[in-house]
C-alpha cells in the first residue's frame, strides 16, 4: 500500500533571527494553493513596506511537486533556497515561509546571508505544530431517494466525511475519503444501481 499521507503545519507561526543589526522575520503560513500565496505576499508587503527585502519560498500539493524560492532582490540563492531547504529538511508541504529582512546597516556576504535566512524560516517552523494529515480523493455521488438507505450506510459505515448535499430533487452529495480506502469505497457505491460517481479532485 502506498503512503496516503503527508506533512505539514497546524498553525502560522513566526520566528526571529538577527545578524549585525539585520532583523530577520519569518512568518509560516498553512497554505493550499498559489491564490492563497498571493493574498499572505500582499498583506506582509503592505505590513513591511519599509522593509529592504520580503524573501519567500513555499511548496504544495500530496506530490510535493509544486514550489518556488523567491530572493526579492537578495544575492542569487542566498534567500528562497535556504529557505525552501528547511521546507524540504522537514518533509513539509502546503506550506508558505516568508522571511522579512530589515538592513541593519552591514553587509552579511554570501555565507551570512544564506545562514541567516536559513535560521530564520528554522526559527518559525521550531514554533509551529507539525502535524500528519491524510492525502483524500473528492467525489460527487447522484442517485435516486429509492438508494438513499443504500447509500447513507456506506457513508456511515466507511467513515466518509460529506463535503456537500442536496436532496432537493434526487439525492447528490460530495464527499471525501482516504486515498487508499478510495477503491474499496468506489466499488461498494458501484454496486447500487442507478448511481452516477464522479471522481472530482485529490487533496
Amino acid at each position: 500500500m502506498t503512503t496516503d499521507t503527508y506533512l505539514t503545519i497546524a498553525n502560522s507561526s513566526e520566528g526571529l533571527f538577527k545578524e549585525k543589526g539585520s532583523k530577520f522575520n519569518a512568518y509560516a503560513f498553512s497554505v493550499t494553493n498559489e491564490e492563497e500565496i498571493k493574498i499572505l505576499l500582499a498583506t506582509l508587503h503592505k505590513e513591511h513596506f519599509s522593509a529592504r527585502h520580503i524573501c519567500y519560498a513555499f511548496r504544495l500539493g500530496a506530490d510535493k511537486q509544486t514550489f518556488r524560492a523567491h530572493d526579492a532582490g537578495e544575492p542569487t540563492y542566498t534567500a528562497g533556497k535556504p529557505i525552501l531547504g528547511q521546507i524540504q529538511s522537514n518533509d513539509l508541504t502546503n506550506i508558505l515561509i516568508v522571511v522579512v529582512r530589515y538592513f541593519g546597516g552591514t553587509l552579511l556576504g554570501v555565507g551570512g546571508l544564506i545562514n541567516a535566512y536559513k535560521q530564520a524560516a528554522a526559527n518559525a517552523l521550531a514554533n509551529a505544530s507539525i502535524i500528519e494529515k491524510t492525502i483524500n480523493n473528492v467525489y460527487e455521488i447522484k442517485f435516486d431517494f429509492q438508494q438513499m438507505n443504500e447509500v447513507m450506510k456506506i457513508m456511515k459505515d466507511e467513515n466518509l466525511e460529506q463535503i456537500h448535499r442536496n436532496f432537493e430533487l434526487n439525492g447528490n452529495i460530495t464527499f471525501s475519503v482516504r486515498k487508499n480506502n478510495s477503491k474499496k469505497v468506489v466499488e461498494l457505491l458501484s454496486k447500487i444501481s442507478n448511481l452516477e460517481l464522479s471522481y472530482l479532485r485529490t487533496e
